[in-house]
């Protein structure tokens, strides 16, 4: 967190160190121009982009809640909302042509009025260009889509819009379980990364429990599709019954941050 001397205004500062080769530093810059103009309420705004004696600096929208990362919502209405609003800036993005490629809890954040927005959108995946795969945190790929990590699958083709249907699903389902869909002992970091894109590759796709509504199991299985075709987009996702019938039976306002429970 970092405050602006002339206005007051908080902002969150993102420092990358290490060292970027300029034409990857000046490719980061084109691509934080481009996401400066992402307006929405939903995606986390960037306002700036500095270099400064060899460090990245990215100014960023402050989200005073912090992350979803490690909390259970185990309300399907609290829930339904979260997602809402994720899909809404999930449609925003994607109706520019921007891939995320990186959803997951850590990168949802929310804020004291409420408003869950997507952060880090676009330059993960510049930066991924130049990290060793194998150094890459095992959160990362734990929510890849099978077709991503193993490009046998699919033909070869992999599409990053319908990628992050896949991502953001399985995030929805670690939110209600309270833990990583494919076990805590895969998602976790220092966990068994070969063992866990075995999972993700060759198991069968996560399912919501027995116990959860059939809109809200029917809602992550449209999700965590192994055939990316077969994925819902955005828009059709903000159609489904889980959203629109908990807009229809809990018009309220969303719970506060307390309601988001860490998990221990």
């Amino acid at each position: 967190m970092v405050r602006h001397r002339p206005t007051g205004w908080i902002y969150a500062l993102k420092v990358i160190y290490g060292t970027h080769e300029d034409a990857v530093r000046l490719q980061i810059g084109r691509e934080i121009e481009i996401l400066r103009t992402a307006d929405n309420p939903h995606v986390v705004r960037c306002h700036g982009f500095y270099d400064r004696a060899g460090e990245i600096h990215i100014l960023l929208e402050y989200m005073d809640g912090g992350s979803l990362d490690g909390r259970r919502i185990a309300s399907e209405p609290v829930l339904a909302d979260v997602a809402r609003q994720v899909l809404a800036g999930l449609a925003y993005l994607h109706r520019r042509r921007i891939v995320h490629r990186d959803i997951k809890p850590s990168n949802l954040l929310i804020n004291a009025a409420h408003q869950v927005k997507i952060a880090d959108f676009g330059v993960s995946r510049i930066l991924a260009q130049t990290m060793d795969p194998c150094n890459s945190s095992v959160g990362t790929i734990a929510y890849m889509s099978p077709e991503r990590i193993n490009t046998d699958l699919n033909k070869g083709a992999y599409d990053g819009f319908s990628g992050d249907i896949w991502s953001f699903g399985l995030s929805m389902l670690e939110f209600y379980l309270g833990r990583f869909p494919f076990g805590e002992q895969l998602g976790r970091q220092g966990g068994d990364w070969v063992s866990l894109m075995c999972a993700i590759c060759y198991s069968n796709p996560p399912e919501a429990p027995p116990t959860a509504s059939p809109e809200f199991r029917n809602f992550i299985a449209c999700c965590l599709q192994k055939e990316p075709s077969r994925r819902l987009t955005p828009p059709q996702l903000l159609r489904h019954p889980f959203i629109t019938r908990a807009q229809v039976t809990a018009p309220v306002a969303p719970s506060p941050l307390n309601n988001f429970v860490p998990l221990t």
